[in-house]
């Protein structure tokens, strides 16, 4: 009866710790399962001028065209969003690092993409212990990342000021905007290639008529992100100013070829010899936070993180004009689609947002509705 009792006791444990293993598995399981919704595709209202086109991105930072009408959007932690209408697809993209405002940030078609199907990214990397930031070029066929071409390194990063637009420029070349890495003495110092904006060929030598014989095009630049340009070519730059105590002094800046626009020496309404003032700025009780920027008839349209807005800047009147302001939270980036409607993407996700339900996100509005 006693060995009975045994057996039936050793079998009780061996089902016990079997069970054990069973919910274990599931439960961790179940855990790993717990992450953002896949990108959802939402079905537009019809003839509503302010449509929620995707939502449950993650950290999105730019929205480009692809020549067929398709929509790409990076997001922060190292993936492309691929949108062609009737579904999303998430695309690796090795090697990216996402720390604070680094990560996979500013993207651009070649100007030729319909041929050599080029695409640059400008990314955050690790190296050994420090950050780093770099511009590849790949082929993408609209499924996937292939031919990774080093174009540009030597960019330091950081867990805060990693600049991060790209965009090509009339002339053909790469225009690049890179943060301070806070530190602010290297946007003064003009064989840095941080606190710049930088131009390069396609392939990333340096154009014969650059200022400095290096890749920096200007300097005096903390943490710039928008870059646009006029129907007279003209460039314009969204530039963040000062954070903490002396916070606000963002700009919008007109872009010359080898000017020094001031930072960390100058701010707002500041003149000092050789150095340039912003065309407007947010003033010391105001943030916009500005980051991505487009052109059109006659306004630039500048994203605002903090300000939590839409700007409209009208060029010939000066006025800014701030749109759905706390309506959206924080915005990112703003792109004129080829149907002429302006389209966002929120950023209330980074860490320093309120994020609803269906957060981040990528909405159309249509310019009658502002």
């Amino acid at each position: 009866m006693r060995i009975k009792n045994l057996v039936f006791l050793l079998l009780l444990i061996l089902i016990c710790f079997g069970l054990i293993h069973f919910f274990d598995g599931k439960l961790e399981k179940k855990n790993f399962d717990i992450v953002k919704p896949s990108v959802t595709n939402l079905v537009p209202e019809k003839n509503s001028p302010i449509q929620e086109i995707l939502t449950n991105l993650e950290v999105p930072w730019q929205i480009l065209f692809l020549p067929n009408g398709n929509i790409l959007i990076t997001e922060r932690p190292g993936k492309l969003v691929l949108f062609d209408s009737n579904r999303s697809t998430r695309i690796d993209v090795a090697g990216v690092k996402s720390i604070g405002e680094g990560g996979l940030l500013g993207a651009i078609l070649h100007p030729n993409f319909s041929n050599n199907e080029f695409i640059y990214l400008y990314y955050t990397m690790q190296e050994g212990t420090d950050l780093t930031n770099r511009i590849y070029r790949y082929k993408f066929d609209g499924t996937s990342l292939r031919e990774e071409t080093l174009i540009l390194q030597g960019i330091l990063g950081s867990s805060n000021h990693d600049g991060g637009r790209i965009a090509f420029g009339p002339d053909g070349f790469l225009y690049i905007t890179t943060g301070d890495a806070q530190n602010t003495a290297l946007s003064q110092d003009i064989a840095s290639l941080n606190g710049k904006v930088l131009r390069v060929t396609d392939t990333g030598s340096v154009p014969e008529d650059n200022p400095f014989v290096n890749a920096v095009y200007s300097y005096g630049h903390r943490n710039p992100q928008g870059l646009a340009w006029d129907e007279e070519e003209h460039l314009w730059l969204t530039e963040h100013g000062p954070s903490g105590a002396d916070s606000g002094w963002d700009e919008l800046n007109l872009i010359e070829k080898g000017k020094n626009y001031g930072w960390p020496l100058i701010k707002g309404d500041m003149i000092r010899e050789d150095m340039v003032a912003p065309i407007i700025n947010s003033g010391s009780n105001d943030t916009w936070a500005p980051s991505g920027a487009v052109y059109y008839e006659g306004k630039i349209f500048f994203a605002g993180l903090r300000g939590e807005a839409l700007y409209e800047f009208n060029i010939a009147t000066k006025n800014l004009t701030p749109h759905f302001k706390n309506e959206f939270g924080r915005i990112r980036d703003v792109a004129l689609g080829p149907d002429k409607a302006l389209y966002i993407v929120t950023n209330n996700l980074d860490g320093r947002g309120s994020p609803g339900p269906s957060d981040d996100r990528l909405i159309r509005i249509e310019l009658t509705s502002l």
